[in-house]
């Protein structure tokens, strides 16, 4: 990917795109990907970075979602488990499959997951990534050795699939422009243009790294903004009324002693009736979710001091080491987009996960909801919706069946580098030019310098935060070590793209600033 070639192409004032998709999290990312892969010409711009929002915040889980068979929403399992499986074949580096333990402390709740479980399999088909089965008290405290052993009944195993957010992000956005498309981060939308007839006509933009602005004119604008959705619809038409509220999500990240195992732990029903997991990720525990209904977007959101108290204490209920606060290497929170409940207070578990798709009087296209594991069928049907509606001329879906770059089979998930898949030689040939490339960044962990020029060069990371959180994945993990580390990789930026000093200094104040809050006081 080639920022500056890409700001050629939207400064021809004479183009006339076929799309413009706005936001750059799962959702644009995988419209984008869908139409350059059916030979339309896109460009796909996003206010901050690729997966900068919700889409690098998850539980890093790619799922058919147990909570929503139990819900009776058969039609949405059914379509997450179908592209769960295509995405682990599409995906094969950075999609693996994930044993789960649900440990029961009652009989009936054995024979409830047993029979549920395996109709979850069922539901997968051919597609599934394992048979889920009862183990005994026993062979389930083998397995998650950390849990409680009082009252222990048994569990029951299951296989989901677990992957790297934000590393899938990057790798969508090279997807987009090994076809042609013109993926570009830090590219502010300013504006919605309009025919003379009131139809929407292209986008005007900021680039927010050199303060230019362009007007891009397209057949076809999507809006993905997530959360940002109203935003982008009022740019379109000023009197839109509010339709997303956000819901957030967040997660404590632990050391891996804590579980002690490969096998995730999920917990199917807390005392307020969440789901929550702890699950096996980067050599640590991830641990979530909560489910609290926010009144506003937010770019940075922070987790509520009840957030993370509920998930110490549910977590204290199941584990024979009770987490503490000083215990947590880094928290982070989430916004998911979710359809306004009709009814004020009405809980957001009540609230569709499904995605829906909206048309404005301009033709201005908004796709919401949904999550990561149906990122491609959404996207499909966003296009496909645009066909419809006689914007695009009608071409066939191909991304059932596409390899995503770093496409690589058998992945050494030993070697922290596997998430490159198929770039991997690329990255240890840097290695190979001096023995700077391949220097530390923190002493405890893997993560080289070669790593940031690689992000520099080839995946559009312009800041430390554009690096350290979601190219190599240091905040999420120890937002401790990402501080310590900063300086080293601003110098780094710095120098390859020619920043000076003052920039350098600036840059590590900003971020470790922004790092404070993925931080437990």
């Amino acid at each position: 990917m080639n920022r500056s070639n890409y700001i050629k192409e939207i400064a021809n004032s004479a183009k006339i795109w076929d799309m413009v998709v706005i936001g750059g999290g799962a959702t644009g990312l995988g419209t984008a990907v869908d139409a350059a892969t059916r030979g339309y010409s896109v460009a796909l711009f996003e206010a901050e970075d690729f997966a900068k929002g919700t889409s690098s915040r998850s539980t890093k889980l790619v799922h058919g979602g147990v909570r929503y068979l139990a819900q009776g929403d058969i039609g949405l399992v059914l379509e997450a488990l179908h592209e769960r499986g295509l995405l682990k074949k599409n995906a094969p580096h950075l999609v693996k499959d994930q044993a789960f333990l649900i440990p029961n402390y009652s009989y009936w709740d054995n024979f409830l997951y047993t029979i549920g479980l395996n109709v979850y399999d069922l539901m997968a088909g051919t597609l599934s990534f394992g048979r889920s089965k009862y183990y005994s008290p026993s062979k389930t405290l083998s397995k998650l050795p950390t849990i409680k052993a009082e009252g222990l009944k048994g569990g029951v195993l299951y296989h989901d699939g677990q992957f790297d957010d934000s590393r899938l992000a990057v790798n969508l956005a090279q997807t987009c422009a090994d076809h042609g498309g013109c993926p570009m981060n830090h590219i502010q939308v300013t504006g919605i243009l309009h025919h003379a007839t009131g139809e929407v006509a292209g986008v005007r933009v900021r680039d927010l790294l050199y303060d230019k602005e362009y007007e891009v004119k397209a057949r076809c604008v999507i809006n993905a903004g997530g959360i940002f959705v109203d935003h982008i619809m009022q740019l379109d038409n000023p009197s839109h009324k509010h339709m997303v509220r956000p819901s957030q999500g967040i997660h404590l990240v632990f050391d891996k002693s804590f579980l002690q195992s490969d096998y995730a732990l999920m917990i199917p029903k807390t005392d307020d009736g969440r789901v929550l997991f702890a699950v096996p990720w980067h050599n640590k525990v991830v641990v979530g979710t909560t489910d609290t209904l926010r009144n506003t977007p937010e770019k940075e959101p922070q987790a509520l001091e009840e957030e993370i108290e509920f998930i110490l204490r549910t977590a204290g209920h199941y584990m024979s080491r009770q987490p503490k606060r000083n215990d947590v290497l880094s928290v982070f929170a989430g916004l998911r987009p979710l359809a306004a409940p009709k009814k004020e207070g009405k809980s957001t578990k009540e609230i569709s996960r499904s995605h829906k798709i909206f048309v404005s009087n301009h033709k201005l296209i908004t796709i919401t909801g949904g999550k990561w594991t149906t990122y491609r069928k959404m996207a499909e049907d966003t296009i496909n919706k645009a066909i419809a509606l006689q914007l695009l001329p009608k071409r066939k879906c191909i991304t059932k069946h596409l390899h995503i770059h770093g496409y690589h089979l058998n992945a050494d998930l030993n070697n922290h580098l596997y998430i490159y898949g198929s770039d991997m030689p690329a990255i240890l040939a840097l290695h190979a030019t001096s023995p700077q490339m391949a220097m530390k960044l923190h002493p405890r962990y893997d993560y080289t310098v070669a790593e940031v020029i690689w992000a520099i060069r080839h995946e559009m990371a312009s800041n430390i935060e554009d690096v350290l959180a979601r190219r190599v994945r240091i905040l999420f993990l120890d937002a401790q070590a990402a501080i310590e580390c900063a300086p080293k990789v601003a110098s780094i930026l710095a120098r390859e793209l020619k920043h000076t000093k003052e920039w350098e200094e600036e840059e590590v104040k900003k971020f470790s600033a922004l790092a404070l809050h993925y931080l437990l006081n």
